[in-house]
C-alpha cells in the first residue's frame, strides 16, 4: 500500500492558519471589549467608541468564512468526510450546544439569586426604580415569531431529506427573515427600554441573558442564511447534510432557550414585586 493510501476512515486535516488566527482574532476583540467598556483611549485618540470592537469583529469574522469554506471544501470537493468523521463532526455539535446550555445556567442562576430572595443584597424584585417591560407586549411577538421559525427550519430539514433542495431553501429564507424580524424587535425594545446596563443587578442580569439569545439568534440567523444559499447550490444530499443538521439543532437550542427567558424572566419572576 503506498504512502498516500488511507489506512484508517478518518480524516486528517491539512495544515490550517485558521486556528492560530482564531485564537488571535478572539483575543484582540476581547482586548478591544475592555477598552471599549473602559472608556481607555486608543493611541491618543478617546472618542473611538465601538470602533475599538471594529479590528477582532473583523478578523472573527474573516477566519470564520476562511475556515467553513476550507471544511466545506473538504466535505463537497475532496469528499473526504466519510461516516465516522461525520459522526465526529455531529457530536462535536452536540457538545458545543451543551457547553452552550451551562453558559445559559450561569445567567439564569444569576437571575433566580436575585429573584429568589437568596441574595442579602436583594430586598425587592424587581428592585425600587425598575419599570419592567410587559411580557405580552414585543416579548410575546418575538416568542411566537421564534416558535414560527422552529417549525420552517423543521420544513426545511424534511425537505432536505426528501431530496428536494430548492424547496428547502425557501424555507429557510423565510427562517432567515423570521430572525431578521426577531432581532429588530428586540432592538426596538432595548431602545424604548428605561434602563441602562450600569442600573442595578436587574438590568445587568436581563441585558446580559436576553442580549446574549439575540447574539445566538444573530449567529444562528447567519447559519441559516449560508445553509439556505448551500441549498440553492444543490450541495445537501438526504444521506449527508451535517452543515444543516447543526444549524437546525443549533437554531432549535435558541428556541429553547428564549421560552425559557421568556416564562422566567419576562413573565413570572419579571412582573410581581416581591420583598424579602
Amino acid at each position: 500500500m503506498s504512502a498516500h493510501s488511507a489506512k484508517h476512515p478518518f480524516h486528517m486535516v491539512n495544515p490550517s492558519p485558521w486556528p492560530a488566527t482564531g485564537a488571535f482574532s478572539a483575543l484582540l476583540l476581547a482586548v478591544g471589549a475592555i477598552l471599549y467598556f473602559h472608556k481607555t483611549p486608543v493611541f491618543g485618540m478617546e472618542n473611538l467608541g465601538a470602533f475599538k470592537l471594529v479590528p477582532g469583529l473583523f478578523m472573527v469574522l474573516l477566519t470564520m468564512t476562511m475556515w467553513w469554506r476550507d471544511v466545506i471544501k473538504e466535505s463537497v470537493v475532496d469528499h473526504a468526510h466519510t461516516s465516522e468523521t461525520a459522526h465526529g463532526l455531529r457530536m462535536g455539535m452536540v457538545l458545543f450546544i451543551a457547553s452552550e446550555v451551562m453558559f445559559f445556567v450561569a445567567f439564569f442562576w444569576a437571575f433566580f439569586h436575585n429573584a429568589l430572595g437568596f441574595s442579602t443584597t436583594t430586598h425587592q424584585w424587581p428592585p425600587a426604580g425598575i419599570q419592567v417591560l410587559d411580557a405580552w407586549a414585543i416579548p410575546f411577538y418575538n416568542t411566537v415569531i421564534l416558535l414560527t421559525s422552529g417549525i420552517t427550519v423543521t420544513r426545511a430539514h424534511l425537505m432536505v431529506e426528501r431530496g428536494d433542495n430548492k424547496t428547502a431553501s425557501k424555507w429557510l429564507f423565510i427562517t432567515v427573515a423570521l430572525g431578521a424580524l426577531f432581532l429588530s424587535l428586540q432592538a426596538y425594545e432595548y431602545i424604548h427600554a428605561g434602563y441602562k446596563l450600569t442600573d442595578g443587578v436587574y438590568p445587568s442580569v436581563f441585558y446580559l441573558a436576553t442580549g446574549f439569545h439575540g447574539f445566538h439568534v444573530f449567529v444562528g440567523t447567519v447559519f441559516l442564511l449560508v445553509c439556505a444559499f448551500r441549498a440553492q447550490a444543490d450541495q445537501f444530499t438526504p444521506e449527508k447534510h451535517i452543515g444543516f443538521q447543526a444549524a437546525a439543532w443549533y437554531w432549535h437550542f435558541v428556541d429553547v432557550v428564549w421560552l425559557f427567558l421568556f416564562v422566567w424572566v419576562y413573565w413570572i419572576l419579571g412582573l410581581p414585586v416581591r420583598t424579602f
